[in-house]
């Protein structure tokens, strides 16, 4: 993630919760709140109901590569927070992929042009 910070607090979890908007597929949920800077921010939430801390460490890997691969496409000045749905734990990059890249264009969030 090059040119993204990662979101920890949770008080900016709570912002984007609260203030921006919503996306979700069969895999993810993503929010979506403007920040007003140059810069992205991505907070990844998995929650216990996923599965035990290898489960949820491997999506939240898999959630970091698909945008560390795709982060080109993205506009800038934005949180993003992906969250985890129960039908993620048995998810291939491929899927968790092709989710965050539809999400997005759902969301408005891919410049003209980004595709691949």
């Amino acid at each position: 993630m090059l040119f993204s910070d990662s979101m920890k607090k949770t008080r900016q979890f709570q912002n984007v919760y609260k203030n921006g908007k919503s996306c979700a597929d069969k895999f993810v949920v993503m929010y979506v709140w403007k920040n007003g800077t140059s810069s992205n921010s991505i907070g990844i939430s998995c929650s216990k109901k996923i599965g035990n801390s290898v489960v949820r460490h491997r999506f939240a890997r898999l959630v970091r590569e698909a945008y560390r691969l795709h982060e080109d496409m993205f506009n800038s000045g934005l949180d993003i927070v992906i969250v985890a749905r129960a039908c993620a734990i048995d998810a291939t990059f491929h899927d968790i992929e092709r989710s965050l890249i539809s999400l997005a264009g759902k969301a408005r969030i891919i410049q003209d042009g980004g595709e691949k």
